[in-house]
């Protein structure tokens, strides 16, 4: 199993709300490939003074599991995913890191 493990960081503050749809239409959307396995996102946990660290801090991390490579590539290759992605970029612009690993033991 390959997991695609997704850290996200909105630039700006996001809404509770818009956060959970966000996450909401991502899982839609990567389901919908019929290549993931299993889908599990939690947020940040903040730590008092962080901001004044020069790194990157997601607001949200996402992983996806995945059978193997090609069941990646499906999902890279979704249109359906991609459109998620570019209309919540559009609404709240975020970057974005990912990493593909096999499962942490």
């Amino acid at each position: 199993m390959i997991n695609h493990t997704l850290f996200v960081q909105f630039t700006e503050p996001i809404p509770d709300s818009d956060l959970d749809q966000y996450v909401a239409d991502v899982e839609k959307a990567t389901k919908s490939t019929g290549s993931l396995l299993t889908f599990t996102a939690q947020r940040h946990i903040r730590v008092p003074g962080e901001e004044q660290i020069p790194a990157f801090i997601a607001t949200v991390v996402i992983q996806l599991g995945l059978a193997d490579l090609e069941s990646l590539g499906t999902l890279f290759a979704s249109p359906e995913v991609t459109e998620v992605f570019d209309t919540w970029r559009t609404r709240h612009p975020y970057k974005a890191a990912w990493a593909n690993h096999e499962t942490l033991a």
